[in-house]
């Protein structure tokens, strides 16, 4: 039996992250509107981690031999149950929190309405917005003998009924059509409006005009969507190529076991008994919650406003800075060769990268682009550069993965357009996703050929860029554009095995290096220092090795925005381990890896999380950072995030999460960032508290 004095079951440790998600929406110095968007962003992300880590232990539970949680003792049954009673205390929680929210809302005219609130004039325009716009295409259906219990897609709203029919009680349902928009809004001059499924569910009655409504309800199915393409339950012709399996398999995740069912109401045992049996779920899979089950439409609701109520109800907008020393008015090429390039997103913006592009698809001397690529925007100005450059005869080669879940309809779409214009298309290695973030452009010279490589640590997503919070180095480093180069030779004959001389790649030799750069620090004794910027850590090897340093004397740091298995402060454990996480109003995503101090320190960005599946089961790259500016840009990001006291919540030895005292002056990290790299007069006093901080912070970490 493994030691689980310092390890929580990561299910647990995930559901304690959305918590802190949700938690955003009682700040009051969060804008209102931002904080109904925490509560859809607590919302949205619930119902992933029910379709994939719910789903993923559902199937477990169901075999004969059950595997058990190394860090918990937990089989997956028991593991479901601690999560069905976490859960139902979230689903309190964040109810309670949105009527508050939505209260406060009110005052400023952005009012949510049930049919009851409606004043006349709202009654007759939802009446006639019913009749023109939604019965149409209403597919109302009774179940009976001839009518079997239909299919119910995976998340999407239904209307329940239970009527009184020919002298029995049967049910009845009403898909709501993803035609149809969130909610409606009503004329007028304030923000009004009212659920598309509760105008529906009003109309009932006329709908099934000749039964009795006994009770009716709005109701949504959760279903596993744990399924990946090389699972060997999925029948597929052998000779479909990997694009057209991934279509299939799209079309299968529709149909695969419910593992959650949320009503708006609290509905009768026989009613709810008829649900059960026939979904199938058991009580504890079940929901009630006078919350809304979808909430996109929080984030349509900025643009119903005019501008003052707006900036009153939002967070400022802002423009990403432009790093230090770039010119996007000059080309980028010769300023990569003159200096490595750190972008900082979404402090800083992608500009340089995609100037970068553009100008390589059209420079002659550019031989070949290749680049990994896990998600995009649905709009990419990135794919259109990499299109002109196949177009400019260059050779472009792209390695999509098809498996990046969710976003799988996305990539099977780019990929074909890609293809179109005449990029070479490989769907990554077989049962391995490849989720590194790397880039090479290969430039002949006058005496041999240069490399420019660029190693990111979140995706190549327009988008995301301007929420989540990533680093992009972009380097003329000879040694890392040569393994550059050699990876992307082996990736495309599907040789994941070999190793590089620079660059750290999973799953051969980023696990076992990072082990070494422990051991490394935990021969320092006391004087050992280790500073890591994760999203996760999961995997059971590294943790351990982690405790280790800390029984050693080594100084732990660490800022893990979500699953934190690793529990600090544990007496003769973990005791030298520090944990924080930033909650905060951009996603924390980054990926660093400090391991020693000053000239001896080794510093890494990486694509991959200390979790299992990056280690072990992934293609990751982790790029050292040699360049002297870059290094200390990169300690400014990190200090400054452990300096935060505003957002910041430190993760206790029981797992639970709390506010770090503010001292002096409060410090928010983001904001800082985001004055800092955009230059604003406001900066200087907010500046120097953060040097204050900051050189507090040193002289305690670096500290003897």
């Amino acid at each position: 039996m493994p030691d689980i004095r310092f390890t929580q079951n990561r299910e647990l440790s995930w559901l304690r992250f959305n918590e802190r998600v949700l938690l955003e929406a009682t700040d009051e110095t969060v804008p209102l509107l931002e904080r109904l968007k925490f509560i859809a962003i607590f919302t949205s992300n619930l119902d992933e981690f029910f379709m994939i880590r719910v789903g993923s232990l559902f199937d477990l539970s169901h075999l004969k031999e059950h595997s058990v949680d190394k860090k918990s003792g937990w089989t997956p049954a028991e593991q479901l149950t601690h999560i069905y009673e976490a859960v139902r205390v979230l689903y309190a929680r964040r109810q309670e929190i949105y009527c508050e929210v939505e209260r406060q809302l009110r005052v400023h005219g952005i009012c949510r309405l049930n049919y009851a609130e409606l004043e006349q004039n709202e009654i007759k325009f939802v009446k006639q917005y019913f009749k023109t716009s939604i019965a149409p295409i209403l597919s109302p259906q009774i179940v009976d003998p001839h009518h079997p219990f239909p299919h119910l897609q995976n998340k999407t709203l239904h209307i329940g009924a239970w009527l009184k029919y020919k002298n029995r009680s049967v049910f009845a349902v009403i898909p709501v059509p993803a035609a149809l928009p969130e909610v409606i809004f009503l004329p007028g001059s304030e923000t009004r409006y009212i659920l598309t499924a509760d105008v529906i569910l009003e109309h009932v009655g006329q709908i099934f005009h000749y039964d009795t409504i006994l009770e009716k309800v709005v109701f949504c199915v959760t279903r596993n969507a744990d399924i990946n393409a090389d699972d060997e339950a999925f029948d597929f012709d052998s000779d479909d190529d990997f694009r057209g399996k991934m279509k299939k398999l799209l079309r299968q995740r529709q149909r695969l076991a419910p593992v959650r069912l949320e009503l708006s109401n609290q509905i009768s045992q026989a009613f709810l008994a008829y649900l059960e049996e026939h979904l199938p779920v058991s009580s504890e899979q079940v929901y009630v919650t006078d919350a809304p089950l979808k909430m996109g439409y929080a984030f349509a609701l900025p643009a119903r406003l005019n501008d003052t109520k707006r900036q009153a109800l939002t967070d400022p907008a802002f423009t990403p800075g432009i790093p230090h020393g770039v010119r996007l008015d000059k080309p980028m090429i010769p300023q990569v060769q003159a200096h490595d390039i750190l972008l900082s997103y979404p402090f800083e913006g992608m500009d340089a990268f995609l100037h970068l592009i553009r100008e390589s698809a059209n420079d002659p001397d550019v031989i070949s682009i290749k680049i990994t690529i896990y998600r995009l925007a649905r709009k990419a100005k990135l794919v259109e550069y990499l299109c002109a450059a196949a177009d400019n005869g260059k050779d472009v080669t792209v390695f999509i993965e098809l498996r990046a879940r969710f976003d799988e309809q996305n990539n099977i779409d780019w990929s074909e357009r890609l293809e179109d214009a005449g990029c070479t298309v490989i769907y990554g290695v077989e049962n391995y996703k490849v989720h590194s973030k790397l880039c090479l452009i290969t430039r002949r010279s006058q005496e041999n050929v240069e490399y420019i490589t660029q190693v990111g640590t979140g995706n190549y997503n327009e988008k995301t860029a301007l929420q989540y919070t990533d680093l992009s180095l972009i380097t003329a480093n000879p040694g890392i554009g040569r393994d550059a180069n050699r990876f992307f030779q082996n990736l495309a004959m599907g040789n994941i095995t070999e190793t590089y001389e620079h660059l750290l790649a999973a799953p051969t030799s980023l696990k076992p290096e990072l082990i070494r750069q422990i051991d490394r620090e935990i021969a320092k004794r006391g004087q050992g220092r280790i500073m890591l910027k994760l999203n996760a850590i999961t995997d059971i090897d590294l943790i351990e090795k982690l405790k280790q340093a800390s029984c050693a004397g080594v100084r732990v740091r660490m800022i893990v925005r979500g699953i934190c298995c690793i529990l600090p402060g544990v007496p003769d454990k973990t005791e030298n381990i520090e944990v924080i996480s930033i909650v905060g109003r951009f996603l924390e995503h980054s990926r660093v890896y400090c391991f020693g101090q000053g000239l001896d320190e080794r510093m890494f960005i990486a694509s991959a999380d200390f979790m299992t599946r990056n280690t072990e089961k992934r293609v990751e790259v982790a790029c050292p950072i040699y360049d002297t500016a870059v290094r200390e840009k990169i300690h400014y990001i990190m200090d400054t995030c452990w300096a935060d006291n505003v957002k910041a919540r430190a993760l206790q030895t029981d797992g639970s999460y709390i506010r770090r005292p503010v001292h002096e002056i409060p410090v928010d990290s983001q904001q800082l960032l985001l004055a800092h790299a955009q230059e604003v007069e406001e900066v200087a006093p907010v500046q120097e508290a953060k040097e204050t901080f900051w050189s507090k912070l040193r002289r305690r970490f670096h500290s003897s």
